[in-house]
């Protein structure tokens, strides 16, 4: 079975976050994405600290699939420098991990 891994990301709008989500997911870059939100979120940019509402994306794909998503989000996101983190799932249910996996790698859209 091929090593899921979980993405994440974060937008500005929730509007921005579904069409993100939706061109991943459609393009088979990853098996599923969750948009929540609002969060709130507190960083350094450009030096100075700031405070911001943002909605959070949650991808599903496989290690062979994250630089055709990480590249995807890289041209499709609205920001210019975008949070895009990948983490290995170290676990799941092995039925889950393998429609994840079967899903990504069907570029024909017959997964289930």
């Amino acid at each position: 079975m091929a090593d899921c891994v979980m993405v994440y990301t974060a937008t500005e709008s929730r509007e921005a976050a579904v069409a993100l989500g939706k061109g991943v997911t459609e393009a088979r870059l990853a098996a599923g994405a969750q948009v929540v939100g609002p969060v709130t979120s507190l960083f350094w940019h450009l030096g100075e600290f700031g405070e911001g509402e943002e909605w959070q994306l949650l991808f599903r794909s496989t290690a062979d699939r994250y630089p055709a998503l990480e590249g995807h989000l890289l041209a499709n996101h609205p920001w210019e420098n975008p949070e895009i983190v990948a983490v290995p799932m170290a676990a799941g249910a092995s039925g889950y991990l393998g429609w994840v996996a079967r899903t990504v790698g069907d570029a024909a859209g017959t997964a289930s």
